[in-house]
Protein backbone atom coordinates (compact mmCIF):
# COMPACT_ATOMS: atom_id res chain seq x y z
CA UNK A 1 0.00 0.00 0.00
CA UNK A 2 1.31 3.46 -0.56
CA UNK A 3 0.38 6.23 1.58
CA UNK A 4 0.65 9.80 0.49
CA UNK A 5 0.41 12.69 3.39
CA UNK A 6 -0.82 16.28 2.18
CA UNK A 7 -1.23 18.70 5.47
CA UNK A 8 -2.49 21.98 4.60
CA UNK A 9 -2.73 23.81 8.16
CA UNK A 10 -5.45 22.22 10.25
CA UNK A 11 -6.11 19.52 7.31
CA UNK A 12 -4.58 16.17 7.03
CA UNK A 13 -5.10 14.44 3.53
CA UNK A 14 -4.11 11.05 3.31
CA UNK A 15 -4.12 9.33 0.26
CA UNK A 16 -4.21 5.45 0.30
CA UNK A 17 -3.51 3.47 -3.07
CA UNK A 18 -3.59 -0.59 -3.17
CA UNK A 19 -4.88 -2.64 -0.13
CA UNK A 20 -5.72 -1.63 3.21
CA UNK A 21 -5.69 -4.80 5.56
CA UNK A 22 -3.74 -6.53 8.05
CA UNK A 23 -0.89 -6.60 6.65
CA UNK A 24 -0.65 -2.93 5.74
CA UNK A 25 -3.41 -1.15 8.36
CA UNK A 26 -0.04 -1.13 10.89
CA UNK A 27 1.87 0.50 8.78
CA UNK A 28 -0.99 3.38 8.25
CA UNK A 29 -1.59 3.49 12.03
CA UNK A 30 2.04 4.59 12.10
CA UNK A 31 1.96 7.01 9.24
CA UNK A 32 -1.10 8.73 10.88
CA UNK A 33 0.76 7.97 14.92
CA UNK A 34 2.02 11.67 15.01
CA UNK A 35 0.18 14.04 12.25
CA UNK A 36 -3.14 13.79 13.58
CA UNK A 37 -4.14 17.48 13.35
CA UNK A 38 -5.95 18.09 16.87
CA UNK A 39 -9.01 20.04 16.39
CA UNK A 40 -8.30 20.22 12.83
CA UNK A 41 -10.08 17.50 9.50
CA UNK A 42 -8.76 14.35 8.72
CA UNK A 43 -9.78 13.51 5.26
CA UNK A 44 -9.20 9.97 3.44
CA UNK A 45 -8.76 10.07 -0.62
CA UNK A 46 -9.80 6.63 -1.02
CA UNK A 47 -10.13 6.55 -4.95
CA UNK A 48 -7.24 4.85 -5.56
CA UNK A 49 -8.25 1.97 -2.61
CA UNK A 50 -8.73 -1.33 -3.82
CA UNK A 51 -9.81 -3.08 -0.98
CA UNK A 52 -10.43 -2.83 2.86
CA UNK A 53 -10.49 -5.88 5.82
CA UNK A 54 -11.11 -5.82 9.03
CA UNK A 55 -7.90 -4.84 10.21
CA UNK A 56 -8.24 -1.51 7.60
CA UNK A 57 -11.59 -0.98 9.45
CA UNK A 58 -9.75 -0.96 12.83
CA UNK A 59 -7.02 1.61 11.90
CA UNK A 60 -10.17 3.91 10.31
CA UNK A 61 -11.95 3.61 13.64
CA UNK A 62 -8.98 4.64 16.02
CA UNK A 63 -8.49 7.46 13.88
CA UNK A 64 -11.82 8.57 14.00
CA UNK A 65 -11.99 8.21 17.88
CA UNK A 66 -8.22 10.01 18.13
CA UNK A 67 -9.78 12.79 15.98
CA UNK A 68 -13.12 13.33 18.27
CA UNK A 69 -11.48 13.28 21.36
CA UNK A 70 -9.62 16.56 20.23
CA UNK A 71 -12.41 18.63 18.43
CA UNK A 72 -11.45 17.55 15.30
CA UNK A 73 -13.60 15.47 12.17
CA UNK A 74 -12.67 12.94 9.80
CA UNK A 75 -14.27 12.28 6.34
CA UNK A 76 -13.46 9.53 3.34
CA UNK A 77 -14.06 10.27 -0.05
CA UNK A 78 -13.21 8.72 -3.07
CA UNK A 79 -14.28 5.08 -1.97
CA UNK A 80 -15.20 2.71 -4.44
CA UNK A 81 -17.89 0.32 -4.87
CA UNK A 82 -16.19 -2.49 -3.07
CA UNK A 83 -14.64 -0.38 -0.33
CA UNK A 84 -18.15 1.18 0.18
CA UNK A 85 -19.85 -2.09 0.28
CA UNK A 86 -17.89 -2.98 3.16
CA UNK A 87 -18.84 0.34 4.64
CA UNK A 88 -22.54 -0.35 4.07
CA UNK A 89 -22.34 -4.35 5.54
CA UNK A 90 -20.61 -3.76 8.83
CA UNK A 91 -22.33 -0.42 9.36
CA UNK A 92 -19.08 1.56 9.18
CA UNK A 93 -21.57 3.90 6.60
CA UNK A 94 -23.25 5.04 9.85
CA UNK A 95 -20.16 5.36 12.17
CA UNK A 96 -18.07 7.31 9.07
CA UNK A 97 -18.83 10.51 7.05
CA UNK A 98 -18.10 9.01 3.93
CA UNK A 99 -18.83 11.25 0.10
Amino acid sequence: MKIEKTKNGALLTVKLEGKLDTVTAPELERALKDELPAGGELVFDFSSLEYISSAGLRALLSAQKSMTVTGGSMKVTGANDLVNEVFEVTGFSEILTVE
